[in-house]
């Protein structure tokens, strides 16, 4: 399937075809349209060739490995949850392994501390002067891709100390500010199970993640098909289909995908409704308790440029918007005790905010 590109784009570029020299665009126009289509294709055919590299490892979970490369795309963050045994370690380990990024992960523990991730900063000793000296020693969050192993299960103070670097890209150690590699991308872990021992992200942080990202258990086919691939005696490693210059590229191409007018009025409907003085739903406001802040529709755009680039569009559409609602929106929307003693669920509360808010162009 070929590269979609926005209408009038595509008006422009058929009336080129048809008139020859005497037409709608310039020569230098057309030269110019021709190397980004070319440009975009290949960049294309190397995200093609990372979802068939990680789809050789994970069986099914077509959804969640979609999500986690929007997060990629769009430069974002991301939450998974699942209960244990799902394979979100093993979901983060082959999208670096089929990617020339570096990885690192970190198992967060009770006892770990904030210098265990950022780094610190060790005591040595010139051996041919004598003279003793601090040098930096960096630490796990200096990475392309850094999984946080089970992020609830560490103390909030250590929580927080991936929120500097989830946000600008950088740490500040010992008083000065150390940029990390580029691109950056951080996937923690949580399992949904309340259990001992377990500290929740504060509503802060998890504002910091693009997406909340569910994993479910499998269908019986693809169980049936993990139980054959993973208890073998050859096991499949991905072979490395995207570096980090071509991850730059694609986020600033995703960047420059296309909005209406008419969406971004949408987007900033969806998530004000969301909120106690500005929802016009009776509903909403008995079920919610607190509602998105302006960074919900800031991920929701973002995402959805995402989405339209792997679906090979440079447009983005309500179906876009529409399916990626639930993950933007899941962690960052408060429930009320009505609505929890009533058994209600985020996908309830999403389908009635789809409800309540009209698509443009409809009545």
């Amino acid at each position: 399937m070929g590269l979609r590109l926005p209408q009038q784009t595509l008006a422009r570029h058929r009336q080129h075809k048809i008139c020859g020299e005497h037409c709608y665009l310039r020569t230098d126009e057309l030269i110019m349209l021709t190397t980004l289509e070319n440009s975009i294709e290949e960049q294309l055919h190397s995200l093609d060739n990372l979802q068939q590299e990680i789809a050789r490892v994970i069986v099914g979970q077509k959804p969640v490995v979609e999500q986690m490369l929007i997060c990629l795309l769009a430069g974002g963050h991301a939450l998974l949850e699942g209960v244990p045994g799902l394979g979100k370690t093993l979901l983060v380990k082959t999208l670096a392994d089929a990617s020339a990024l570096d990885f690192k992960r970190v198992q967060f523990t009770p006892d770990l501390m904030p210098g265990d991730i950022l780094g610190s900063e060790i005591l040595e000793e010139d051996h041919s002067t004598g003279k003793r000296f601090f040098k930096f020693q960096q630490g796990p969050v200096f990475t392309n891709i850094l999984l946080a192993d089970e992020i609830n299960r560490t103390p909030p103070k250590t929580q927080a100390a991936l929120l500097e670097s989830m946000q600008e890209g950088s740490v500040t150690v010992g008083g000065k500010t150390l940029k990390l590699p580029d691109p950056y991308f951080v996937l923690a872990t949580q399992n949904p199970i309340e259990q001992a021992g377990t500290y929740p992200l504060p509503e802060a942080q998890l504002d910091r993640f693009l997406l909340n990202i569910h994993i479910n258990y499998p269908d019986e086919r693809d169980e049936v098909e993990i139980l054959r691939s993973t208890t073998g005696a050859s096991r499949v490693k991905p072979s490395p289909s995207l570096d980090a210059e071509q991850l730059r590229e694609m986020q600033q191409l995703v960047r420059e995908i296309h909005v209406s007018d008419d969406l971004y009025r949408y987007v900033a409907a969806l998530v004000r409704a969301t909120r106690m003085e500005t929802s016009g739903s009776d509903t909403l406001q008995q079920w919610i308790k607190w509602g998105a802040g302006p960074r919900a529709g800031q991920a929701l755009i973002l995402a959805a440029k995402a989405r339209a680039l792997l679906q090979r569009r440079l447009a983005v559409t309500r179906e876009d918007i529409r399916s990626l609602l639930l993950p933007v929106l899941r962690h960052r929307v408060l429930l009320s005790f009505q609505a929890q003693a009533d058994g209600v669920q985020m996908p309830q509360l999403i389908e009635e905010l789809l409800t309540a808010v009209p698509e443009p162009g409809r009545d």
